[in-house]
């Protein structure tokens, strides 16, 4: 590809940094998945740090960490392993990402009528949160034809409309009737329609909404299912409820929004910030939106001189191998900045 007049696109498509590289050339240059350029990234990023790290950390058997629905430990854990390999760009025709899915098909599912990702393989422990994130990495690594995949993003579409799905009972950790379970709301995890959530003090968490409706951008329009889209319009109809600048969405004492809003980083566990809202909602195509306005200019004043982005909230640490480094100009802060600005028509 020729250099273009662009340095921190150049700087993007670097071919040192491949994850970056795969998508600054699907979502800036527009090119599709199948495209020769997009696939060698891809393979390239499964050789290179962190990917590399994490796929040399896999056990035969497919899991992290131990064994098991894999949430923890955190953040080195199956279904954290899974979630980073789809956020850092990784190759998913590989047969150890192959293994890792087929491993948390296996493992982390709630059982029927429920269906959903769970942390600890039961309806108690379904968070939109964790979905939402194992689900979007699901769907960037090629497994959108899974019927397992399908099944649980119609759970988490019906979860957040409440299609199908019974209040919770107090006191009862397990609703059954006759000894057939229905589909019913626990009083922990997503505990009634529209986000609410037990770990945000049964209020409607922003920290859910996001991922999950990140999940349902990657699905084509035309591919939607009722249930999913009407999930979208509830979820887009949240989020924009109050301004994503100011992201003063209900948290658990009723206190301010937390700070970690407002510190931009990659790779994306369950705190979000106001990046990766305006990443979903420009993906679902409210780009042009006014009352995204506010929030698009902050992002360009956070630009510093050299057009770059800095990254302000990391995992250092915590994961197989480190992400770029905090307080440093970031390539994958500025990606998703640049994605956000592009669909939101302003020239940088």
């Amino acid at each position: 590809m020729k250099p273009s007049t662009d340095p921190v696109l150049d700087w993007l498509l670097e071919k040192r940094d491949p994850g970056v590289r795969a998508f600054a050339l699907r979502d800036l240059l527009g090119a599709p998945d199948d495209d020769p350029e997009v696939r060698a990234a891809r393979r390239s990023a499964n050789r290179a740090s962190p990917v590399r790290e994490i796929l040399e950390a896999q056990q035969p058997e497919g899991w992290w960490g131990k064994p098991g629905p894999g949430y923890g430990p955190k953040y080195r854990s199956t279904l954290w392993s899974m979630i980073f390999l789809g956020q850092l760009g990784a190759d998913g025709n590989d047969r150890r990402v192959r293994r890792g899915a087929e491993y948390v098909f296996t493992h982390s599912r709630a059982r029927e009528p429920y269906g959903g990702f769970s942390y600890n393989g039961t309806p108690a422990g379904l968070f939109h949160c964790l979905q939402g994130n194992l689900c979007t990495s699901l769907l960037e690594l090629g497994f959108g034809g899974d019927p397992r995949l399908q099944a649980a993003l119609d759970w988490l579409a019906r979860s957040i409309t409440g299609e199908g799905i019974e209040p919770a009972i107090p006191g009862s950790p397990h609703p059954r009737a006759g000894g057939i379970e229905t589909a019913r709301y626990y009083r922990t995890g997503n505990s009634g329609p529209g986000f609410l959530c037990a770990a945000n003090s049964q209020r409607p968490c922003a920290w859910g909404a996001i991922p999950a409706l990140d999940a349902f951008s990657r699905i084509p329009p035309r591919r939607r299912a009722q249930a999913v889209r009407r999930a979208i319009e509830a979820g887009a109809a949240f989020l924009l409820s109050r301004d994503p600048a100011v992201a003063d969405y209900p948290t658990p004492t009723g206190g301010p929004p937390s700070r970690s809003w407002f510190q931009f980083g990659y790779p994306l566990g369950y705190v979000q910030d106001v990046l990766r809202n305006l990443e979903v909602l420009t993906a679902l195509g409210y780009g042009r939106d006014r009352r995204l306005e506010r929030a698009g200019e902050d992002l360009l004043r956070l630009r510093g001189a050299d057009g770059r982005w800095t990254m302000r909230y990391s995992y250092k640490g915590k994961l197989w191998a480190d992400v770029e480094g905090k307080g440093k100009p970031s390539k994958w802060v500025t990606l998703r900045a640049r994605r956000v600005l592009k669909r939101m028509g302003v020239t940088v």
